[in-house]
């Protein structure tokens, strides 16, 4: 007698159908879980013989048999304890078999019955609406799950109350859709900044077009307080930014209240972090900080103290606005369409330049810390601006521009460009114009000639790459659309993009 239940499997953000097959067979009594579990789940045994044992059922004296298929498929994680358990139930006749049949089944069962939150509830959802299944989840991931579409979702509290209502004694309701409110933080207002305002100037460039951002000065100078107003003046995500977003946050288990997420990320890991951590990876093969600031921002404080693998790992998902993760036995991709803003001192003390407080040293130091940054990794960066020292005379001078006027001008600026790539055609690819590819930025950036001559005069003046020569044009394209979207670039333009990039004229 064999009973199924479906439940998944992740690699990466794609679902992968797994048919949980539970046999009770004659032979000596034994609980085996076939079809290349991993601890978590060779564990579920107990926890599913615990659960079972609180609502007062013990398992039969005979031989239990789970098989995870497809078996050789990996099965990670604890959800499978919810599907085995059913498939029990039904084996053993406590629950008819009919009414697992499509069905999609997740969650991890407690000692006492109760079903624990699990991650990946959100693409598991999506998956099964795909498939016009109906979903089984934790009543904490509920909320999470309503995203998904129009599907028929169960989310019980306990394994008792999911028995009731497959018997008919019990009702349980479709759970409500749910926003995430952990992740709103109040955000520094930039009227909050005093001076800096060639700094501010390139955050809002930044902001308007989903350029990377870097900044250099000295301690105290206020880089990563200017950072930290870059939500500010964000857009909110739209529906579409907002589900992939939550899909990758969902499997990596941060979606703690189960709902949506609706601010764009903004994510600030430490210099110490590994590369793994960064990029994603892991024995169980994680998202790491680049994907989970997926459609946001992704802080790097004094950017050269990361290690340098860890800093060129970065360089593909930089480009290509994905993660792989290859492993021997397989390659797991993430999202990673990330905005990169990063921050340094100009050398080690962090006073390079300053007579009255650089170290003996320089400016040979400078030359040596800024060094740790390779030239591809710089070369990737669209706005590299000097943030110098604040001013006795700035803290003194009444508040600039806030945080909502500046949104508004990004917001407009977006807007501009989002009709621009809708119109071309490829608006489900690119939104912002540092997402353009060569073809299309050559046809939404057409030059005057002295314009085009500025650039290409100083292109070889300063030995500019070919990546180097298009993300000064991408820049250029976002100055003239924050000034209303002049459909040619002119010469000011250029120039003002030219001016946000480090060149060395020799």
């Amino acid at each position: 007698m064999v009973a199924r239940v479906n439940t998944v499997a992740f690699q990466g953000v794609d679902v992968q159908p797994v048919d949980v097959q539970v046999q009770i067979s004659n032979g000596l009594p034994a609980f085996t879980i076939v079809g290349l579990p991993d601890k978590a789940v060779a564990e579920s045994k107990e926890r599913v013989r615990a659960a079972l044992h609180a609502l007062g059922l013990a398992l039969p004296a005979k031989r239990l048999t789970v098989n995870l298929a497809p078996a050789d498929v990996s099965k990670e994680g604890s959800h499978y304890d919810l599907p085995i358990a059913l498939g029990l139930l039904a084996a053993m006749g406590v629950i008819p078999k009919e009414e697992l049949e499509g069905c999609v089944v997740l969650g991890e069962l407690s000692l006492d019955a109760s079903i624990r939150p699990v991650a990946g509830i959100l693409p598991a959802a999506v998956h099964a609406g795909a498939n016009d299944n109906r979903l089984i989840c934790p009543e904490g991931c509920g909320g999470e799950a309503a995203w998904a579409g129009d599907l028929d979702i169960l989310a019980p509290r306990d394994l008792l109350q999911l028995i009731n209502h497959i018997k008919g004694t019990q009702v349980l309701g479709r759970p409500e859709a749910r926003l995430n409110t952990m992740d709103e933080k109040a955000v520094p207002d930039l009227a909050d900044v005093k001076g800096q305002e060639t700094a501010k100037r390139a955050l809002e460039i930044a902001a308007a077009g989903g350029h990377n951002l870097l900044m250099i000065g000295p301690p105290g100078s206020g880089k990563s307080m200017l950072a930290s107003c870059l939500p500010g003046i964000l857009p909110p995500l739209s529906p579409k930014e907002a589900l992939e977003v939550s899909m990758v946050h969902s499997l990596a288990g941060t979606l703690p209240e189960g709902g949506l997420l609706k601010q764009r990320p903004f994510r600030d890991p430490h210099h110490s972090a590994s590369q793994p951590a960064l990029v994603g990876g892991g024995h169980r093969v994680k998202p790491g900080e680049i994907s989970l600031a997926h459609n946001g921002v992704l802080f790097l404080d004094e950017l050269p103290e990361f290690a340098r693998a860890t800093l060129e790992s970065m360089r593909q998902p930089l480009e290509t606005g994905t993660a792989m993760i290859a492993r021997a036995n397989s390659h797991v991709t993430y999202p990673a369409r990330y905005q990169l803003i990063a921050a340094m001192n100009p050398c080690r003390c962090g006073h390079l330049g300053d007579p009255d407080l650089e170290c003996t040293k320089a400016p040979r130091c400078g030359g040596d810390y800024q060094s740790k940054i390779s030239g591809p990794l710089m070369d990737r960066i669209d706005l590299q601006v000097d943030v110098p020292p604040v001013q006795v005379s700035d803290l003194d001078a009444p508040k600039g521009e806030c945080s909502a006027d500046v949104a508004a001008r990004v917001a407009a600026a977006r807007a501009i460009q989002a009709a621009r790539f809708d119109a071309l055609g490829v608006g489900n690819t690119m939104r912002v114009n540092a997402h353009s590819d060569t073809n299309v930025l050559e046809q939404i950036a057409p030059m005057e000639e002295d314009a085009k001559a500025l650039l290409n005069k100083s292109m070889e003046a300063a030995k500019l790459s070919a990546r180097g020569y298009y993300r000064i044009l991408r820049v250029a394209r976002t100055i003239a659309d924050l000034a209303g979207g002049a459909e040619i670039l002119k010469k000011h333009h250029i120039a003002e993009s030219l001016g946000y990039r480090r060149i060395s004229f020799n």
